[in-house]
């Protein structure tokens, strides 16, 4: 009786239930937790250090640059160009072509590949071409490819170069087959009224632009590596990314027409940031992105620049912080336990078979890892025992995919489509892993 009385209530007020099911499982979450005990307390520093690295690595140096490329990508890139080389109706060996070769040159991790991935998409880029770019910013990342073949071989290296170039194209292209129906629709209503801006910049200006803010990002990001070439670009960094920023102020004086005065202000206040506290580079980086967007913001044809970086950073930072909290606490940081023990993991994956190579590819479609720390994972998971082919799926899927970077897909895709990406993911990383595994 009281049964039926309960779901009569829930089907009058569905709302209301909900809540309180919500209410309820947070509540006993929160009373059966664990608290106290080694682990668990482990696990939740962990978390809390690992959400404290990122935001000191990644936030500034990666995230903010990325959230202005791709608020310009909305703003000024045409969304006809965009229709012409990467729409639903474009040429697919063509869209894919560009859209990896895009990805590639970026050479970014899961969550820095969002912002911009998700200003292509809403700028009317195909869903196939949009999901290659995707895949290929943090996977196909020639930096980590030669690390791979150095660290850990050059055969497991190669396996992972060409597994990589071949799931950007097949990932693309079976998400624009499930998919196609929705893309031609809304392809057609992409292009209907569509009408180039009286105002719109030369194609060359624009060029110009772009490329110097992917140099600024690249270059601002660029990891040391066992190379004497990687190592003699790192040591010079700084001062190459100091060298583009300069020129980036110029372009914008020159050919943007921006006021000459506000940006000699910001010049100088960056350069006396760099005098006042050296050794820390990232508060003028983030002093020019922020000065950059001010003076955006106060001209009408640029405000839009501003208004799309900043609806960028407010839908993706929160939820990338969120899941790497997540990760923090489920699986640690590298060479540190969460609450899942490393010892599970390595025992997990301790051979070729199906399973085990299942294993890797989910954990690294789970965990984070900033671009080229999967290496040295993969390198101290086979030392423990790992197989050869479980290692593969993990340096597939991982770089591509992570919890935060799942939960920022699925506001720009979708459930569903976040879905059958990350399956498609890891059922490819599983096939090419257990191939390798076994018949290599």
């Amino acid at each position: 009786m009281l049964y039926k009385q309960f779901i009569e209530s829930y089907r009058a007020n569905p709302r209301e239930g909900n809540l309180l099911f919500i209410v309820l499982a947070g509540f006993l979450g929160i009373y059966f937790m664990p608290a106290g005990t080694e682990r668990f307390d482990n696990a939740v520093l962990e978390a809390v250090r690992l959400t404290n690295w990122y935001a000191k690595e990644h936030v500034i140096l990666c995230l903010l640059p990325a959230f202005l490329i791709a608020g310009a990508l909305s703003a000024y890139i045409s969304q006809g160009g965009v229709m012409r080389y990467l729409g639903p109706s474009a040429p697919k060996p063509l869209a894919f072509s560009v859209a990896s070769v895009s990805g590639v040159l970026l050479a970014v991790c899961s969550c820095t590949v969002l912002p911009l991935f998700g200003g292509i998409y809403k700028r009317g880029a195909g869903l196939g071409a949009a999901i290659a770019f995707l895949y290929s910013g943090p996977a196909i990342n020639i930096m980590a490819v030669v690390v791979t073949a150095k660290v850990l071989g050059a055969e497991i290296g190669i396996a992972r170069a060409i597994g990589a170039i071949l799931f950007a194209l097949v990932i693309g292209t079976l998400m624009h087959l499930i998919y196609r129906k929705e893309e031609t629709e809304r392809s057609q209503k992409n292009t209907r009224g569509f009408e180039a801006s009286a105002d719109e910049k030369p194609i060359g200006v624009i060029a110009v632009f772009f490329a110097l803010m992917v140099g600024i990002l690249v270059f601002a990001n660029w990891a040391q590596a066992d190379s004497s070439a990687w190592i003699a670009i790192y040591e010079w960094k700084w001062q190459i990314t100091a060298f583009l920023s300069a020129a980036l102020v110029a372009v914008l004086s020159i050919l943007w027409q921006w006021p000459v005065l506000p940006l000699l202000v910001l010049t100088g206040i960056i350069a006396l940031s760099t005098i006042l506290i050296p050794g820390v580079p990232e508060l003028p980086f983030a002093l020019g992105i922020a000065g950059l967007m001010i003076i955006a913001s106060s001209r009408e044809q640029d405000k839009d620049w501003a208004d799309q970086s900043w609806d960028f950073a407010k839908q993706i930072i929160p939820l990338l912080l969120a899941g790497v909290f997540v990760a923090g606490f489920a699986l640690g940081r590298p060479g540190h336990e969460g609450i899942i023990p490393s010892a599970w993991v390595a025992a997990s994956v301790g051979d070729n078979s199906l399973l085990s190579t299942v294993i890797a590819s989910v954990l690294g479609a789970l965990m984070y890892f900033s671009t080229l720390t999967e290496v040295p994972i993969v390198d101290a998971l086979m030392g423990a025992g790992m197989g050869k082919g479980p290692a593969l799926a993990l340096l597939l899927a991982g770089p591509a995919l992570s919890l935060p970077n799942m939960l920022v897909i699925r506001t720009i895709l979708g459930t569903e489509k976040t879905l059958v990406y990350c399956l498609l993911v890891v059922v490819m990383a599983t096939i090419s892993g257990f191939i390798y595994g076994n018949f290599w």
